[in-house]
């Protein structure tokens, strides 16, 4: 059998490093957080999240399909609220894949493999177009609307390529697609020609609004 991880399908992809806040309500992901804080060691209480293909995070029907890529999360702080919600903040670790969803329980369970990252080499003259390209894309964005990013980029390839994905103004489709990339420098590859033809669109056309981007905030866990 393989292993089980906890999970909390969402309409958005989270990537390892990212520090995601959520809102729980529903009575089966309220379940998810009791189970979890019921751990005794805080770094021992992971769930799984992978994005919803087609469907709803909340509601009867829920998510009608999910991507197979996953990022296993790490709980990290609980805020209950006597309503019975919460307010919690997760940060992601590391990549699986979602082999079986069991539904059947108080919450979702998956049987997850690991999906480790590729090992391939990182040029430095490719870490040096990623940064030169996301720096333009920033002063571009700085003129219609605030940055996108706050701080100093990684210095870690790994986690470079997972900042800018994360900051990439991206439908979902092509966010899984940079989770999905077999290694750092196919992701930097594909994050850095995506942003090259986002600053295209906005040079052809200025007063385009870019995609909205969630401000993130990163720890290397």
């Amino acid at each position: 059998m393989s292993p089980t991880l906890p999970m909390f399908p969402l309409g958005s992809v989270i990537y390892p490093g990212l520090q995601v806040p959520l809102t729980v309500f529903e009575d089966r992901y309220r379940a998810l957080v009791h189970h979890l804080m019921r751990i005794e060691d805080p770094t021992e209480r992971f769930f799984g999240s992978v994005a919803i293909r087609e469907g709803y995070e909340v509601g009867d029907h829920g998510a009608q399909s999910l991507y197979r890529v996953g990022c296993r999360v790490r709980l990290t702080d609980v805020e209950p609220h006597p309503d019975g919600t919460f307010d919690v903040v997760a940060v992601g670790v590391d990549r699986f894949e979602l082999q079986h969803l069991d539904t059947t329980g108080e919450f979702p369970v998956g049987h997850v493999v690991d999906r480790p990252e590729g090992t391939g080499p990182v040029a430095d003259e490719q870490l040096v177009r990623a940064r030169a390209v996301f720096t333009a894309y920033r002063e571009a964005l700085s003129q219609i609307r605030s940055d996108p990013y706050e701080g100093t980029l990684p210095r870690d390839a790994t986690y470079l390529s997972w900042t800018l994905a994360a900051c990439a103004p991206l439908p979902l489709s092509e966010r899984q697609a940079l989770l999905e990339a077999e290694d750092t420098a196919d992701r930097l590859t594909m994050v850095t020609d995506l942003l090259r033809s986002e600053l295209r669109a906005m040079n052809v056309i200025p007063s385009l609004p870019a995609t909205d981007v969630a401000r993130t905030r990163w720890s290397p866990n």
